[in-house]
């Protein structure tokens, strides 16, 4: 639980962000989730020049699937590391990230792809219903972007944020174009602080709905 000097400190970054950003055009619901992003990372450039994208379902959505204790499955062990524990523990979501299983660096070898995509193809079933959470590979996110093409993927929200100057603005452009709830952002930046920023911002809003 976060101590008392924590919550304040934290409150004054959020009016800090708030009076830095002034005007933005995000609504409500969205603008606790840019903020939260903003506060993780110290780059206001998520607020316009690299602007978070929202599809018009997906924050219910989020929120919806993570109240009912869906999956949360990740591209990178960090992501689960940054996410609020109390929350995982209260609605019990389980944390899914196959990346450094051994069968996963072995396949993706004999099939010259990378593990980001074999992780990723591993955790369909654990997909349906849960949230995808992608902040680094941008071979995961287009993976999953082909699985939901394909009718083999069934993700309630795909947060795909991954950061990177190889596929990782064109594989969350492309993210944009499909009909699955998403949250994502233009540009090269995210990351894995930004990923999870948007998964705690959709719990505190489960929590607290402005």
């Amino acid at each position: 639980m976060q101590t008392r000097q924590g919550q304040s400190i934290e409150d004054a970054s959020m009016n800090i962000i708030d009076d830095e950003v002034g005007s933005h055009g995000y609504d409500a619901w969205e603008w606790p989730i840019v903020r939260r992003i903003i506060h993780s990372t110290a780059d206001f450039d998520f607020a316009r020049i690299n602007r978070v994208i929202f599809h018009d379902k997906a924050i219910q959505s989020g929120i919806k699937s993570l109240e009912s204790g869906c999956n949360i499955i990740t591209d990178v062990n960090g992501i689960p590391g940054l996410l609020n524990k109390r929350n995982l523990a209260d609605f019990g979501n389980k944390t899914i990230c196959k990346i450094s299983d051994n069968p996963i660096a072995e396949l993706a070898k004999k099939t010259n792809t990378t593990r980001a995509r074999i992780s990723m193809r591993q955790s369909v079933d654990e997909m349906t219903g849960g949230v995808v959470v992608i902040g680094n590979a941008p071979t995961a996110l287009l993976e999953v972007i082909s699985m939901i093409h394909q009718q083999e993927a069934h993700p309630s929200l795909v947060v795909g944020i991954p950061v990177g100057f190889i596929q990782a603005a064109e594989s969350k452009a492309e993210l944009e174009s499909i009909d699955t709830p998403h949250i994502t952002n233009r540009g090269r930046k995210g990351g894995s602080p930004a990923a999870a920023a948007i998964i705690n911002a959709l719990f505190k809003l489960l929590r607290s709905p402005p």
